[in-house]
């Protein structure tokens, strides 16, 4: 006798999205419960109340054997979810409703919410790595340098998306100086002075800006970015790189893969695990997860 399917969850952040204001929730539960119909899932609808709390509901999800778990929001909410299912036996889904949607736009998954549940349901199973960071995962990037800035001021703004995102990199990047770090990966050491260290798993930071051209989301490695020092005018001119895929052509950018990397400096550095801003101490070690998070992607 076949076993019943086991229920789905979805796990949605009211907040995600173009705006701070929240979603009205009765509608975006009503817009759930008809994409599950559509999708002939059962299972239950839970909406997120404070940062850290998608983490929570996904661990009680899994405890309760509830699979796919939906991550309904952007990329703080697949983060969340994501560390709650890494080595886990359930299977991830995500409905990007977020401003950059950078995991979902690298796995080819539909900004349309009911075709993303679709997936979720009916998708393939595709086995991705993890990294870790200062003792945090990251499903898509994590770093140091300018971007943190960039994303400690756009988390603060009153307004979401590209637009303005670009507004909180235009106030930052005039005012930002670069940082020396110490180096290790692939067993040799370097010192930088750098505007940004990025670990990429995935190639974009969202909205098709490729900050890793190369990276592969199961190659059991990390891809290192290096963006050193340069005139602000000559940054923002190069972030056209971003869009076509060369920014590895740029002199002042270096790249390699490692599955282990220790970030070093003077004094304690911020960080930032797929956008979320996290004080770290004066050394951080990232290592890989190979394998380590099941998600369901279109087939």
């Amino acid at each position: 006798m076949t076993a019943p399917p086991a229920p789905a969850a979805a796990i949605i952040n009211p907040t995600a999205g173009v705006s701070t204001r929240p979603l009205d929730t009765r509608r975006l539960a009503e817009r759930a419960r008809r994409a599950f119909a559509q999708a002939s899932l059962a299972g239950e609808t839970v909406f997120t109340e404070h940062t850290g709390h998608a983490r929570e509901l996904a661990a009680d999800f899994v405890r309760r054997g509830f699979s796919p778990i939906i991550a309904w929001g952007g990329d703080g909410t697949v983060n969340e979810v994501a560390s709650a299912l890494v080595f886990r036996d359930a299977v991830m889904g995500i409905v990007p409703s977020g401003s950059g949607n950078g995991l979902a736009r690298e796995l080819g998954i539909s900004l349309c919410p009911e075709c993303a549940v679709a997936t979720a349901a009916h998708g393939v199973d595709r086995t991705i790595d993890v990294g870790e960071l200062g003792g945090r995962f990251f499903v898509n990037l994590a770093g140091v340098g300018l971007d943190v800035s960039v994303a400690h001021l756009f988390n603060r703004l009153a307004g979401r998306g590209l637009r303005r995102y670009v507004q909180a990199t235009l106030s930052t990047v005039f005012s930002y100086e670069a940082e020396t770090y110490t180096i290790t990966a692939g067993g040799e050491t370097f010192e930088y002075r750098a505007l940004i260290v990025e670990l990429a798993n995935g190639r974009q930071y969202g909205n098709g800006a490729l900050i890793a051209p190369h990276a592969k989301l199961d190659d059991g490695l990390l891809d290192l970015v290096v963006v050193g020092p340069v005139n602000p005018l000559r940054l923002l001119w190069g972030l056209r790189r971003l869009f076509n895929g060369t920014i590895d052509q740029e002199p002042d950018v270096s790249m390699r893969t490692a599955s282990r990397i220790t970030i070093s400096a003077e004094q304690p550095m911020r960080f930032h695990v797929d956008g979320e801003v996290v004080q770290g101490t004066e050394s951080l070690t990232a290592t890989v997860r190979p394998g380590a998070l099941r998600i369901r992607v279109p087939g």
